[in-house]
C-alpha cells in the first residue's frame, strides 16, 4: 500500500520547517534565496563557489558516494596512439612483443589519455518529485545537486549537458564547458521546474520508455551519465535501457527521497497521502504505520540497487530533508 508514497506538505507549511530553514541558511549550507518550492538562477549559482572544493587533490564528492568520479583524465592507456622503438624509461609492460619479434628490435606501444568525458545530467521531473515534507521539495533538492555537479564538472574542464524529463517531454541541452552555457542550462532547469509547479499532475503523460530511449540513442559514447531521480516511475524496461547505456558510458544513479519515505515525520494523526494510484489515509502517530512506510521504501531501494549493481552502476541516496552540502560534508550517503 505504501509503494512510492509521497505527500504534498510543502516547505513552509509548519513552524518546524521554517525554524530548520533559518538554521541551515545561517550556516551557509543553503543559498539565501531558497524558499524550498521554486528555484532561481541566483539560488543555483550559489554552488559555483563550491565547485573547486571537490576537485583533486581536495576531497572528492564521489568519495562520499559509492565510487570515484572519473575525471577527464581517465588514466593510462585509454586510446592507442602508435608503436615506436623502445626508449630508455619506457614502461616495459607496454612492449609490443609481436612487432619486436617481427623486426628484431624492441618496440613499445604508446597511448594518449582521453582528456574529455562529457558529463550528462538526467533530471527526472516526474510528479512524485514535486513533493516534500520538511526542508525542500525533492525536485528542488535535485536542482541544487545538479547545479553542484555541473559546477564541479566545469571546474574540472569537462563539458556539461543535460536531459530534462517533464511528463512525456524531453529537453536536451548539448554539452559545453562554457560558464555562459552552464548558466543557460541552469536557467532552463529553473524554467521547466517552476512551470511544473503550475501543471496539474493529471495532465502529464509519462512515457519513460520513449524518453530513456532518446537518451540511449543520443548519449555520446564515453560520456558520464548521472541520473537524478526518485525512481518511483522507473520500469524494468527503463532499467534495461540504463544498463545498455552503461555498456559504453560511465553511469551513476542518485536517488532523491523525502524523510517521510523513511518513516521520519513530525506530522501526527491521520494524514492523506498520495500513493501510486490512490490517495490513502495513514495514521502517522502509529509507529507501525511509519515502519511500514520505511520498510516499503527500503525494499524498493534494495531492488533498484541490486538491478543496477549487476552492471557496475553505483546507486547513491540524497534526502530532501537537509542541505546537500551538509550531507556531503557530514555523511557518507
Amino acid at each position: 500500500m505504501f509503494e512510492r508514497l509521497k505527500t504534498h506538505a510543502f516547505w513552509g507549511g509548519n513552524s518546524h520547517s521554517s525554524n530548520k530553514a533559518e538554521q541551515v541558511l545561517s550556516s551557509a549550507h543553503l543559498p539565501a534565496s531558497t524558499n524550498g518550492v521554486t528555484v532561481s538562477i541566483d539560488e543555483l549559482s550559489f554552488y559555483q563557489l563550491h565547485g573547486k572544493r571537490w576537485q583533486p587533490p581536495a576531497k572528492s564528492l564521489w568519495s562520499q558516494l559509492n565510487g570515484q568520479h572519473s575525471s577527464s583524465r581517465k588514466g593510462r592507456g585509454m586510446t592507442f596512439s602508435e608503436v615506436r622503438q623502445y626508449q630508455a624509461g619506457d614502461d616495459v609492460r607496454q612492449i609490443d612483443w609481436r612487432v619486436t619479434a617481427r623486426t628484431g628490435k624492441v618496440h613499445t606501444k604508446l597511448f594518449t589519455e582521453e582528456r574529455e568525458r562529457p558529463v550528462i545530467l538526467f533530471l527526472d521531473l516526474t510528479p512524485s518529485m514535486f513533493t516534500g515534507t520538511q526542508l525542500l521539495l525533492k525536485s528542488v533538492q535535485m536542482c541544487h545537486l545538479a547545479s553542484l555537479l555541473a559546477w564541479i564538472a566545469i571546474a574540472n574542464n569537462d563539458r556539461v549537458g543535460a536531459f530534462i524529463r517533464f511528463g512525456s517531454n524531453i529537453t536536451e541541452i548539448r554539452p559545453s564547458n562554457s560558464k555562459v552555457a552552464l548558466l543557460q542550462l541552469l536557467n532552463k532547469v529553473c524554467d521547466i521546474h517552476n512551470q511544473g509547479l503550475k501543471t496539474p499532475f493529471k495532465n502529464l503523460d509519462s512515457e519513460s520508455d520513449a524518453s530513456l530511449q532518446i537518451i540511449a540513442n543520443r548519449c555520446k559514447k564515453g560520456s558520464e551519465l548521472i541520473i537524478l531521480s526518485d525512481f518511483s516511475s522507473f520500469s524494468e524496461s527503463d532499467t534495461t535501457l540504463i544498463t545498455q547505456v552503461s555498456a559504453h558510458n560511465k553511469v551513476r544513479a542518485i536517488q532523491l527521497y523525502d524523510p517521510i519515505e523513511m518513516g521520519d515525520t513530525h506530522a501526527k494523526g491521520v494524514q492523506k497521502l498520495q500513493g501510486k494510484e490512490h490517495i490513502v489515509s495513514v495514521n502517522l502517530s502509529s509507529r507501525k504505520a511509519k515502519n511500514a512506510i520505511k520498510n516499503a521504501f527500503e525494499e524498493q531501494q534494495q531492488l533498484l540497487n541490486g538491478q543496477l549493481n549487476q552492471y557496475g552502476i553505483a546507486l547513491s541516496h540524497i534526502s530532501s530533508g537537509s542541505p546537500v552540502l551538509q550531507q556531503l560534508l557530514h555523511h557518507s550517503f
